[in-house]
Order: C-alpha cells, then structure tokens, then sequence
C-alpha cells in the first residue's frame, strides 16, 4: 500500500472507531469519511461495506486487547494482572456494543470468528490459571464462565451506566478473589 493510501487506511480506522464509539454500528460512512478528511469513494475503496469496515474495526481492537492479554503474563501480581484484562475487556464489549452483533448478525466468515474468539480466550484462559497458580484466585473458577461473566455485565449495562458495569465487574472480581 502507497504511504498515502496507509495514512488514509489509519484515518479512516481511527475515526470508525470513535464514530461507532458514539454513534454504533449504524454510524454514518459518509460522515466517518468526512471525519477522516477523505472522499466518500476513498472510504468505500478500502471498506467495500459497512461489514468490512467493521470487522477492520473489531479486528485492531480484538488484536489490541490480545496483545494487552499477553503483555500481562509476565506481570508479578497475577490477580491485578487479571482484573486489567477483564476491564480492557469489559470496557471494549461496553464500547462497541454494536458492533459485534453487527458481524453475528451478518453472513460472516466463520473462522474469522473462531479465530477471534479462540485467541481472546487463550489470552484470558492463560491469565486465569496463572492467578489461580499464585493462589489468587479460586480453583473453581473456569475461563469461559469468567468471560461469559464480564460479557453478561457489559450487555446489562447497554444502556450506558458504567457505574452499574463497574459495581458488578467488582461483584465478579471479588467474587473470584480466594480471599473473597
């Protein structure tokens, strides 16, 4: 890709991403364009549609929060290493609440999605069981049922009340905690 055909790629992800931020998934294109100080044309030569600029979306996001994941699996302390992941994951489902359901709605390539979601829970399976071997965490607790957890406090709180996401990610948090 050309130097300026990269930055106007960057741009336009950059301003996806705050539009879907504020506006969802049905965020205007035209506009994300506009934003980005590019053509409507520019837009649509990168992202065909809307699908497509939307997966690119999840797709940096998904990959930020992986590398965050691994990043903290050399961290000391193991729970507080946990609990960062879990919030970056809670505050990614509270952000782009729209999105994800957009590509689950959509004839989407399957093992895209697999691929997704088999790294993120890798990642958060891996944190998981390295709190659980520092005695942090209780033995019981099982990684799917934790990210099932923080994804069910993210779509509670669709109606934007991050205080109440944030009192029941500490319910959660406190809940895995061996010292309770």
């Amino acid at each position: 890709m050309r130097a300026d055909a990269r930055r106007n790629y960057e741009r336009l992800l950059g301003q996806a991403r705050l539009a879907f931020a504020e506006y969802g998934a049905d965020a205007s294109l035209d506009d994300i364009a506009r934003r980005a100080g590019v053509a409507s044309g520019t837009l649509y030569r990168h992202f065909p549609t809307r699908l497509d600029l939307i997966q690119a979306v999840l797709a940096e996001q998904l990959e930020e929060l992986a590398e965050l994941g691994r990043g903290l699996l050399t961290a000391d302390d193991t729970f507080e290493a946990l609990s960062t992941w879990l919030r970056a994951t809670l505050a990614h489902g509270l952000t782009y609440r729209g999105l994800s359901a957009a590509v689950m709605a959509a004839a989407v390539d399957a093992d895209l999605l697999k691929n997704w979601h088999a790294e993120l829970f890798e990642v958060g399976a891996e944190l998981l069981r390295r709190a659980q071997a520092a005695g942090t965490i209780v033995d019981s607790a099982e990684a799917a049922d934790v990210l099932k957890m923080v994804s069910a406090i993210a779509w509670a709180s669709q109606d934007g009340s991050e205080a109440q996401a944030e009192r029941m990610f500490t319910l959660l948090m406190n809940g895995l905690r061996r010292d309770g």
